[in-house]
């Protein structure tokens, strides 16, 4: 009567002259002789033993794993999937950090449905974890990307007001002394989940005409030191371990401790020629939520 015919309780009581309590302890003794089985029958598009292999596999909090169009660049494939998850998991005054160039990230702005500032869930701030300046004619993407995140979340944009790199480690270190950057550089403290990008060693294409790349020298240097990616220009080996070099200290942005200190750390990447970066990433305990395809699960999980 419960099961095949999708009567209430209350209903079956009355037809059998039962307690409600009755028929619950009933239904209960059903399930636990066996008379009663649940079966899940797991929807296309669902992959949920590849995601428990991956948690274990690399230690991560969650992993999201989705189909992907084969013909199509993993991280712009990858935009809608992140899209949905962090509007699904985004909690009330939550200040997030982003990454400043990161094509998975705009995708996924891009995919966002906008939240209304009087939403109960709506955040709180968008921060850049790293300088948003560079070339005008990319510029434009890195402040969109913050921005529109910040509009889509309800929150309140904030800028980080220099370059991702600079000239020198005494340039960087004059700007990390302006007031402007000060007050940018405390609000790093706040944030309580970040969203990143996973670069390998040869910089994206975003990046690069950015201006924000680094020197064929550091590049060099980099490579003979083990590096395989980055997260936030920070560069890690296959380990996970943070990577001290000339280009490091050009850095403006988050240092490696501030960024694996945020409580949720959720990435969105793909493809096969990240998988190294990736499983790095994850190992270094710089992210603890990826965001994937298929194909670059199944070679992260073995």
């Amino acid at each position: 009567m419960y099961h095949e015919q999708d009567l209430r309780q209350q209903d079956i009581a009355d037809a059998l002259a039962l307690s409600q309590a009755r028929v619950s302890r009933l239904l209960k003794e059903a399930v636990e002789r066996g008379v009663v089985r649940s079966i899940v029958q797991i929807p296309e598009g669902v992959h949920a033993d590849l995601e428990d292999r991956l948690e274990v596999t690399l230690g991560l909090q969650q992993a999201v794993v989705v189909d992907t169009d084969g013909s199509q660049v993993p991280e712009r494939a990858l935009g809608a999937p992140a899209a949905g998850y962090l509007q699904s998991t985004i909690t009330s005054g939550a200040v997030i950090g982003v990454s400043t160039w990161s094509s998975s990230l705009i995708a996924m702005v891009d995919a966002m449905t906008p939240m209304p500032s009087s939403s109960a869930r709506s955040a709180c701030k968008v921060i850049q974890m790293f300088g948003g300046i560079g070339s005008p004619d990319v510029q434009f993407e890195a402040t969109r990307l913050t921005n529109e995140l910040a509009r889509r979340t309800g929150a309140r944009a904030v800028f980080v007001p220099a370059p991702a790199v600079v000239g020198s480690a005494d340039a960087a270190d004059a700007l990390r002394r302006d007031a402007d950057v000060a007050r940018v550089i405390a609000e790093w403290q706040q944030i309580t989940v970040s969203l990143v990008g996973i670069g390998r060693l040869q910089p994206s294409a975003l990046l690069a005409s950015s201006g924000n790349a680094m020197t064929d020298v550091e590049m060099a240097e980099l490579r003979s030191q083990g590096a395989v990616g980055d997260v936030c220009l920070r560069y890690f080996d296959a380990k996970g371990e943070a990577i001290a070099s000339s280009f490091d200290v050009r850095v403006m942005g988050m240092l490696g401790e501030q960024i694996r200190a945020v409580p949720r750390r959720i990435a969105v990447a793909g493809g096969a020629a990240k998988v190294d970066a990736i499983r790095a990433a994850a190992l270094g305990r710089w992210v603890n939520v990826l965001v994937t395809d298929v194909q670059t699960a199944e070679s992260l999980a073995g």
